[in-house]
This record gives C-alpha cells, sequence and structure tokens, in this order.
C-alpha cells in the first residue's frame, strides 16, 4: 500500500525479508567462467515442486540475465515481485554493525546500483526492497540505520524515483542519493547541470528525433538548428543506451543516412566529437568514483578506438597497458586528481549526490573531458589479483570509503533523532 501524502513513515524490525546469493556473487561466478546452468536449473525445479523461496526466484531472475535470457529473467522478476519486495543480501558478520537499505528499481540487472560490491565482506547488513509501480511504499519501512536510492535515471525508474522523492521529507533516517538529484543524470540534463565550469570540457548533448536525423541527412536543416555547437563530425547514439550500444562517430551527412538506415530507434542523442587523442595516438579513458565529494579511481582503460570501454581495450593482455594504469591508480591523488581537483569540486558541488560515477578522459588542451556521470555503473573487486596485483588496494580504498560514509551519515542522523 502507497503512504496517504500527508501520514508519518515508520519503520519497524519486522519486516520479512527473503535471503538470497545475490548480486555480487552470482555475477562474479559468471565473470569467472562458473557454468550456472546446473544453479538455473536446480531452482527451476524448486519453482516446479513449490518449494521456492522469493530469494531463490530472484536469483534465477538474475541468473537467467547473465546467461543472455533478459526477456525470461525480467518475467521472473516480475513474478517474484508481485509478492515480494524485501530481500536480504549475504552478510560477512551474524550481528552487523550498521544496517542499510538500498532502494531499487524493477528494472533489468544494470538498472540499479550494484551495491553488493561495495559492501561485500563487510560488517554491514543491505537490505534491498524494491519500489514497484503501481504499488509505492510499505506502510512500514523495514528497520535500518541509513538508506541509500540505487535506481537509476532511466525512465524505466522514473514513477519508482518519484514515490521515493514524494517520501523523502518523511524519511525517518539519512537518505543518500536523493531521487531528485539522481533524474539530473541523463545526459542531456547532466550538460546543462555542469556546463561552464572552467577546465571542465562536456559537449552539448541534446536529443533528437529521427525525423530531425533524417533531414540533416538530407540537407534540409543545418547541424545548428538542432544545437548551436554540433558539427561533422558527431557522435549519435540511441536515447537510453548504454556500454556503447548503437554509439557511432559520424563524419558527414552520408554516413548519417546509412546509420540511420541500420536502427529503428526513434529518440536519439546526439553531441560534437571530440578527439581525445593523446601524443602517442592512443586514447585514454577513466572511470572514477565519487564518494562523499572525493574522487577514487576505479579503473584506466587505453586502446588506439576513441569508442573505449575497458573490455575493449584488451587491458589484460597487454602488461605496458597495466603498467601505466598502476602508475595512474598510485599517483591519483597527487597527479590526476590534482591537476582537475577545481573542476571536480565543483561537478561533485553541483551533481550533489553522495555517491556517483563519473567516465571521463582529458581533452588536447588538458582540461578534463566528462563523457558521463551515473549512480549505477559497476565498480568491483572481481579483476584477477594475478593479473591486476595493483587493483584489490584501490578498490578496498574505494569500499572503505563507501562504508565509511554510510557510518558517518547514520551517525549523524541518530544524533539528530537524539
Amino acid at each position: 500500500m502507497q503512504h496517504p501524502a500527508l501520514s508519518p513513515i515508520g519503520t519497524t524490525a519486522s519486516a520479512q525479508f527473503a535471503e538470497r546469493i545475490g548480486f555480487a556473487q552470482l555475477t562474479r561466478q559468471a565473470f569467472e567462467g562458473v557454468d550456472l546452468h546446473p544453479l538455473r536449473d536446480q531452482l527451476l525445479a524448486r519453482i516446479s515442486e513449490g518449494t521456492a523461496q522469493a530469494g531463490e526466484g530472484l536469483d534465477l531472475s538474475l541468473i537467467a540475465q547473465l546467461l543472455g535470457e533478459k526477456q525470461a529473467g525480467l518475467a521472473i522478476q516480475a513474478e517474484v515481485l508481485t509478492f515480494h519486495r524485501l530481500f536480504r543480501s549475504p552478510c560477512a558478520v551474524e550481528k552487523p554493525r550498521l544496517r542499510v537499505l538500498a532502494l531499487a528499481a524493477a528494472i533489468d540487472m544494470g538498472g540499479n546500483t550494484p551495491i553488493e560490491f561495495l559492501l561485500e565482506d563487510t560488517d554491514i547488513e543491505l537490505l534491498t526492497l524494491y519500489v514497484i509501480d503501481g504499488v509505492g511504499l510499505p506502510e512500514q519501512l523495514p528497520d535500518h540505520d541509513v538508506a541509500i536510492v540505487v535506481a537509476s535515471d532511466s525512465e524505466e525508474c522514473r514513477e519508482a524515483l518519484a514515490v521515493i522523492e514524494r517520501a523523502a521529507p518523511r524519511w525517518p533516517r539519512p537518505l543518500l542519493n536523493r531521487p531528485n538529484l539522481i533524474a539530473n543524470l541523463d545526459r542531456d540534463k547532466l550538460y546543462r547541470l555542469i556546463s561552464g565550469i572552467a577546465g571542465l570540457d562536456i559537449p552539448a548533448t541534446v536529443g533528437a528525433t529521427r525525423a530531425q536525423l533524417t533531414d540533416l541527412s538530407h540537407g534540409r536543416i543545418e547541424c545548428a538548428e538542432i544545437v548551436g555547437e554540433l558539427r561533422y563530425p558527431m557522435i549519435v547514439r540511441p536515447r537510453g543506451t548504454h556500454a556503447g550500444v548503437g554509439l557511432a562517430k559520424i563524419d558527414d551527412a552520408g554516413a548519417l543516412a546509412a546509420y540511420l538506415a541500420e536502427r529503428e530507434e526513434q529518440e536519439f542523442f546526439v553531441a560534437r566529437f571530440v578527439d581525445y587523442v593523446s601524443p602517442d595516438g592512443l586514447y585514454r579513458k577513466y572511470r572514477l568514483a565519487m564518494v562523499d565529494g572525493k574522487p577514487y579511481a576505479c579503473h584506466m582503460a587505453i586502446a588506439d578506438r576513441w569508442d573505449i570501454w575497458y573490455l575493449n581495450a584488451n587491458m589484460a593482455f597487454n602488461v605496458e597497458k597495466r603498467a601505466e594504469e598502476a602508475v595512474f591508480m598510485l599517483d591519483f591523488d597527487h597527479a590526476f586528481a590534482a591537476r582537475h581537483k577545481s573542476a571536480l569540486d565543483e561537478m561533485s558541488r553541483r551533481v550533489g549526490l553522495d555517491y556517483f560515477i563519473v567516465d571521463c578522459a582529458e581533452n588536447q588542451q588538458g582540461e578534463l573531458l566528462v563523457f558521463e556521470a551515473d549512480n549505477t555503473a559497476v565498480v568491483h573487486n572481481m579483476d584477477s589479483p594475478a593479473v591486476f596485483p595493483y587493483k584489490p588496494p584501490q578498490m578496498r580504498k574505494i569500499f572503505a570509503a563507501f562504508t565509511a560514509m554510510l557510518s558517518r551519515r547514520a551517525e549523524a542522523g541518530a544524533r539528530s533523532a537524539s
């Protein structure tokens, strides 16, 4: 039942949660090449027998998605969430010192902050409450010390974010990553939010319809009629996509016409292309975690192509690239973060979130070139320590910063309540 408009929100220790294997463990198994089919079949058998628990159903949904069966996984998730919405992830200790409530949306596996990776092997208990369209929040929330919104800025999460935002002023505990701030992270909104920061470059990213781009490809309109700074070459991607899906560099009108002929989407984002190639002919793209206003290095991808993400950079197969990434992480506070301190500080202030991720580079003028910011990008410690020995200490540093932030906010909330 959704909250009445003016009713107070209470908490109760008696809320019933369902135990699950969880996102971190199952994703790690898939990442390491473990065959998940036997576990999937086992869970399917339990469902057929009528003995499966809600947490097992949610695990089955994730397994299906990890096996490439996205629609089947989402159908299983939707069915599970009709009768149960509160789940407990594995905790490393029997008596946790802190209880965190994550507020999630019913979306695919990449649509919520993968917070389990940040809290794995800690003494913090994680409960995840799914906020369902048309249902809203329960009248009594599970007891917790601090809450964090993990739903993304995607269209599928809009209603969940709106429900949480309406309840936010009456939330009984500290509430991190407020929904109204998450809603600013969509590509066109982010540009409007952080443009004009000294030392920061972010191309104007605007929405364009298929009709507009068709007119542009036929010369019926000019680039500037979509947005003043737009020109060829430009970047085009379907609205709502991530991880390079549908991303293309368009050099001229003919290339744009060919691109549209291969796509079925009706809505796109366009932006001017920034050639951020380094003097050695390679491109370097960075992922930063912003935790309570402070930047931390997550990874550095190096490739001979502009459209980089970590996997297509083949970092695991190049010792020279890994050596450079290791130096990047080791010297980060005194090098990259110091060079861009003013820009990063102001960006963090404007974004306003307690935790978010930035994918960025440096342009040829040495400015911080921001590609995107979101609250759901994966920060993990799954890479092989034999291949990436410098990564586990860096990831533990990020995780420690995140858990310390949760503790500070919980303690501040307890003091204000008393």
